[in-house]
């Protein structure tokens, strides 16, 4: 079964930076397309980047572009999102998953615990 687990959350101040990776066992990842997505207090969770299998399609909600870079590691089975310029409006928590997007899955697989991002201002 799939384990899916995020890490590099963190307090920061607005203007900072994060790094977060996302580690993945019981399955390779390198022939999905990976997304990250958050939940902020209150919302739904909504998908932030993913990034095609090769890393040759990438998607950015409009309101991280040119501030986050997702990127990936296949051979160690890793996503990462660097997040720089961090805003309060970034808090959330933050999760990894598979994505339908540029022909990925349509069933993400189980939800890991996720990454807690604290953007204080």
């Amino acid at each position: 079964q799939v384990q899916l687990v995020e890490s590099g959350g963190g307090l920061v101040q607005a203007g900072g930076s994060l790094r977060l990776s996302c580690a993945a066992s019981g399955r390779t990842v390198s022939s999905y397309t990976m997304g990250w997505f958050r939940r902020a207090p209150g919302k739904e969770r909504d998908i932030v980047a993913a990034i095609n299998w090769s890393g040759g399609r990438i998607y950015y909600r409009d309101s991280v572009k040119g501030r986050f870079t997702i990127s990936r590691d296949n051979a160690k089975n890793t996503v990462y999102l660097q997040m720089n310029s961090l805003k309060p409006e970034d808090t959330a928590v933050y999760y990894c998953n598979v994505s339908p997007l540029f022909g990925g899955p349509a069933i993400l697989w189980t939800w890991g615990q996720g990454t807690q991002v604290t953007v204080s201002s």
